[in-house]
């Protein structure tokens, strides 16, 4: 089959060969709602035929160049990029690389967590090119909402589409392993079934669009403090139970075009070399057959590394890691010179180059895609609105706080973040939306009343030390980004008097962190000693005149809670809510939307309560270790609070509601287990307000020949909104692999003999309903690869 797909023959072509066949002449299928490419029947050319032919055709200088991306814009200290993304989509991440003799195109790659980032403005252009900022992973992941996300996904995907993108680079589903981590905001949980399920809606979304994606950070990312080069040492349990469960599972239930290898090393080795990592476990194990692409800059202690030292493109291409981005001329050459002298197979550099073309012909600019540049962003902010409310989680609220529904009443709006709202963190899971509506906006469109002499005196201050710790940050290091605004002084008689005149007070308390560092301790995770003073004072002056305080909390991930949580009467855990935030707040805080979010991490009562405080790295601040181990083992969020008896300031799962809900008995499709066991639970609403509720299936499983978790949680489900009186059935389904712990004796996953509980519940630490099955015998669930010998010797705790 000469040529079949070349848009001009080669230079060695032999001029007697047939007249080629180009792109252009092949009919091609319309996509299908999982983006493929299929060609008609009467061509009965594969995709993979396709693909085999163009690698017969290219030289060996071109598949070198084809394993990396064509540059980074904008790095103007990286002299030895080569190409340019600036004149397709300005703010693109990178490009593959085209090879026009061939007809091969550039596949284009954006950044997109909280949705699509690019440049909304460019230049000799009237156009603009917004697009929808979304909430946050930690917001999106407290819907506990698969069909809702996949419809954010959807919407994300259209615009990716209609902008010219090919490939995001999302979602991302690292573990919570820390509450400091900088980017937990962009991930979605402490536990892998929650992230795993929750990153799978959000690629089946976007990729209905025929778009692709990329699930990032394949593994362990779980904090930036020297994300370049700190060695991880983990378990082989730890890593299959908790760190790569959820890859695992988001990719057999949504099959991403793309999976982004991480920056760190496991047991030694950096991801992007790791064989057992990227080949023995993705594709032999799970079945992967897209692109892994490193993470820009990936596999490298630091930048200045970059620069000449190409030395280990070998070892990455030959662990399976397809795609080097954003790409350098240093590691084309050093990809060429290591096929030709052997060190880097023929064999490993073809595969990786047929990956990379499959993506590419299933791509919308293989298809010659007309993309409009016009997404239907009214469509999507109402999307965002929507899927934001839904996240919000209710932590307390006594005496009824809220819902606040009389808006003849007045409100004292405090806090600097009131008036200053976070819509979204910072780095690549930023947005560069049209617009964001502020938590003032949102209320006042709601209707409610706010202090307007309160508002006078925040917004001048809040505008001038914004501007101040703007200029800060510059002068500062790299911790300086995470640093928050101080709050505004008042004298008691100042509360007093605001206390006298209106009816309730709000407070919102702001926090924002993002890519390249983690968070810190002091006045960050704790409320600062002005935070403090701010609570305690319009508590004690409100609370005096018999009126109600709700703190509002404007955050991207966990806090300390304990020490003020009993001085309120309600916190609203709102996140960082994307672009429609401050009407989304409005629509929980008016009781317009029952809230129904529930944590998907557990909020510790102290910060040296978290499992890995002590194996930290960055505390205490300004510790830079090469290394960390993960002494916690599996026992990560809830998994120890609830084995080591640690009470939590909120439990995992956790969330309240304007109504209520009541569980009737868990009832089993068997007393045995043979297979599977169907798990079935009626919930009612025995309250007075429509809501919905979020159903946490937990299983208890015996420890005989290992140390087991308390409780883990294997399904969840959500109702649909239950009107006062209606009660809605769900059912779960578990398979022995769901039942089973990672044995490191037997390299499987192993179900041992014994009795098994079944709890359904609203959250971790509620009593729930329960039900008790049996296993037999031991079953062995899968057996599957070694991998992950230590570098280093130590021990996972026990309980």
């Amino acid at each position: 089959m000469a040529a079949l797909l070349a848009a001009a023959p080669a230079p060695s072509v032999n001029p007697i060969d047939p007249p080629v066949i180009t792109v252009d002449d092949l009919p091609f299928a319309d996509l299908n709602h999982n983006g493929r490419l299929d060609v008609y029947e009467d061509y009965r050319l594969s995709l993979e035929e396709r693909v085999n032919d163009l690698v017969n055709q290219m030289t060996d200088e071109e598949k070198a160049a084809y394993l990396t991306g064509t540059g980074k814009p904008g790095n103007d200290g990286l002299t030895n990029v080569v190409g340019s993304v600036e004149g397709r989509v300005p703010g693109a991440a990178g490009t593959t690389l085209a090879i026009e003799r061939l007809g091969i195109p550039a596949a284009l790659l954006a950044d997109g967590p909280a949705g699509l980032r690019i440049k909304p403005i460019r230049e000799n252009d009237t156009n603009t090119y917004y697009c929808t900022a979304f909430p946050v992973g930690t917001s999106l992941a407290s819907t506990w909402n698969t069909a809702l996300i996949e419809s954010v996904g959807r919407s994300i995907g259209s615009e990716t589409k209609e902008y010219g993108i090919d490939v995001l680079l999302a979602p991302a589903l690292n573990i919570h392993r820390n509450p400091l981590c900088g980017r937990n905001y962009e991930y979605y949980s402490e536990d892998p079934v929650v992230a795993g399920k929750i990153a799978a809606a959000m690629i089946n979304g976007i990729q209905a669009n025929g778009v692709g994606t990329s699930l990032k950070h394949y593994a362990a990312n779980n904090q930036e403090t020297n994300r370049f080069s700190v060695n991880e040492h983990i378990s082989h349990r730890a890593m299959r139970e908790i760190y790569l469960r959820n890859f695992e599972i988001a990719i057999r239930e949504s099959k991403p075009w793309t999976v982004m290898s991480s920056y760190n090393l496991i047991n030694g080795t950096y991801t992007s070399e790791s064989r057992e990592l990227l080949t023995n476990i993705l594709r032999n194990e799970w079945g992967f057959n897209g692109v892994v692409m490193s993470d820009w800059y990936g596999g490298y202690h630091s930048l200045q590394e970059l620069v000449g030292i190409s030395s280990n493109v070998a070892a990455q291409v030959g662990a399976g890691n397809d795609l080097l981005m954003p790409g350098m001329k240093e590691q084309r050459a050093a990809i060429l010179q290591a096929m030709q002298n052997g060190t880097l197979s023929r064999e490993d550099v073809d595969n990786s180059v047929k990956r990379i073309l499959q993506m590419v012909l299933q791509s919308p600019i293989m298809q010659k895609y007309n993309y409009s540049s016009k997404p239907n962003l009214k469509a999507h902010a109402q999307v965002t609105r929507d899927v934001a409310a839904e996240g919000m989680i209710l932590l307390k609220n006594e005496g009824n706080a809220l819902p606040f529904t009389d808006t003849s009443k007045s409100i004292a709006a405090f806090g600097v973040t009131s008036y200053a709202f976070i819509s979204g963190g910072t780095g690549s899971g930023d947005v560069n939306e049209a617009y964001t509506v502020s938590l003032l906006e949102g209320m006042s469109n709601a209707g409610f009343k706010v202090d307007e002499a309160l508002k006078a005196q925040y917004i001048p201050y809040t505008n001038k030390v914004k501007t101040a710790e703007e200029e800060r940050r510059k002068k500062l290091n790299k911790l300086a980004r995470h640093l928050r605004l101080i709050e505004m002084e008042f004298t008691q008689q100042e509360l007093e008097q605001l206390a006298a005149k209106n009816d309730v007070a709000f407070i919102t308390i702001g926090r924002n962190s993002g890519e390249g560092s983690d968070r810190v301790i002091d006045n960050d995770f704790n409320l600062g000693e002005d935070e403090h003073r701010l609570i305690d004072g319009v508590s004690k002056a409100f609370h005096a005149k018999g009126k109600k305080v709700v703190v509002i909390l404007n955050i991207g991930g966990v806090i300390e809670t304990a020490g003020w949580k009993d001085k309120v009467d309600a916190i609203l855990l709102a996140w960082q809510p994307g672009q429609e935030g401050g009407n989304s707040v409005a629509d929980v805080l008016g009781g317009k939307v029952n809230p129904s979010g529930k944590l998907t991490m557990t909020f510790p009562i102290k910060y040296e309560d978290t499992p890995s405080a002590k194996n930290w790295p960055g505390t205490p601040a300004g510790a830079d270790p090469d290394d960390v181990t993960y002494e916690e083992g599996v026992y990560v969020g809830y998994r120890y609070f609830d084995s080591f008896k640690v009470k939590p300031s909120f439990a995992f799962g956790h969330g309240k509601s304007y109504t209520t809900f009541e569980y009737k008995d868990v009832k089993l499709s068997a007393k045995n287990f043979n297979g599977s066991i169907t798990a079935a639970v009626i919930v009612k609403n025995t309250g007075k307000a429509a809501g919905k509720e979020v159903v946490q299936l937990y299983v208890s499983a015996p420890g005989k020949t290992m140390d087991k978790p308390v409780q883990e949680l294997k399904a969840f489900g959500k109702t649909k909104t239950l009107a006062p009186g209606e009660s809605q059935m769900l059912t779960f389904t578990l398979t022995a692999k769901d039942l089973a712990s990672f044995s490191e004796q037997q390299v499987a996953w192993v179900a041992e003999p014994g009795k098994y509980t079944v709890k359904a519940a609203g959250a971790s630490n509620d009593k729930g309903k329960t039900a008790i099955f049996i296993v037999a015998k031991e079953i062995v669930a899968e057996k599957v690869t070694p991998a992950f010998a230590p570098d280093k010797q130590y021990k996972d705790i026990k309980p």
